[in-house]
């Protein structure tokens, strides 16, 4: 498939993660009476990454992160001279939908990014004031379990045909735990998206959405390469 083709259903894939999931938070999250809370934004992120995953992972993959490509290139599912035009695609994809999504937020009277608009955050913009070193720690071992999940449920060994789902399933649940914590990133397109336009505070602490998934996604990449080089003796024993 030419790169083309790829980088565009990256940044398609990318734009419908950050616009479905922080859209979610930002316009459904609490809306009066009917608000969707937190487990209805933590399914959101699942869904949009379930979605595009099959309707354009057979084109790129599936990334829609640059944690994901980073860890897989670590993993040895990605070769290094595609990793910058999807990371670039990637960050555009998120930074559209940021707009996107601001456009549309500022339509209704009093609307204000003070609340954060989705950023990403710790200290005093934790959602349960939780510290820079927490959020650190909980980002690293999020994306690390994710990218565990995505390479074994892409195995070729695997069940075909399912790995979407479970890869969704893993965000879903990523956020039901992390949520609280800093708002979830696991994922430095999506902060970067929403941050931009949140500014101030956003763009200061969005180092940390970049360095701690960046961090995860490798080890994660490189502990599954690890981890998934069994015997075939010892697969087929397992497997029976």
């Amino acid at each position: 498939m030419p790169i083309a083709k790829r980088v565009a259903a990256e940044f398609l894939g990318t734009f419908w993660l950050v616009f479905g999931g922080c859209g979610s938070a930002v316009l459904a999250a609490a809306f009066p009476q009917l608000g969707i809370g937190f487990a209805g934004v933590a399914l959101a992120f699942g869904l949009t990454v379930l979605t595009m995953a099959y309707a354009v992972g057979h084109i790129s993959g599936a990334h829609f992160n640059p944690a994901v490509t980073i860890g897989l290139l670590f993993g040895k599912r990605f070769p290094a001279k595609d990793v910058v035009p999807y990371i670039v695609a990637q960050v555009i994809g998120g930074a559209v939908a940021g707009f996107v999504l601001y456009q549309i937020a500022s339509g209704k009277a009093g609307f204000s990014t003070a609340g954060g608009f989705a950023s990403n955050g710790f200290g005093d913009h934790s959602p349960g004031g939780y510290t820079m070193a927490a959020a650190f720690l909980i980002e690293v071992v999020m994306t690390f379990v994710f990218l565990i999940v995505i390479m074994g449920a892409t195995d070729g060994r695997a069940p075909a045909g399912f790995a979407p789902i479970a890869i969704g399933l893993c965000l879903t649940l990523i956020h039901l735990i992390s949520i609280p914590v800093d708002n979830t990133s696991v994922n430095p397109a999506r902060s970067t998206g929403v941050a931009l336009f949140a500014g101030g505070w956003a763009i200061g602490q969005l180092w940390l959405f970049w360095l701690a998934p960046i961090i995860g996604g490798a080890l994660g990449g490189f502990v599954y390469t690890w981890l998934g080089e069994a015997k075939p003796d010892i697969v087929g024993e397992i497997a029976a």
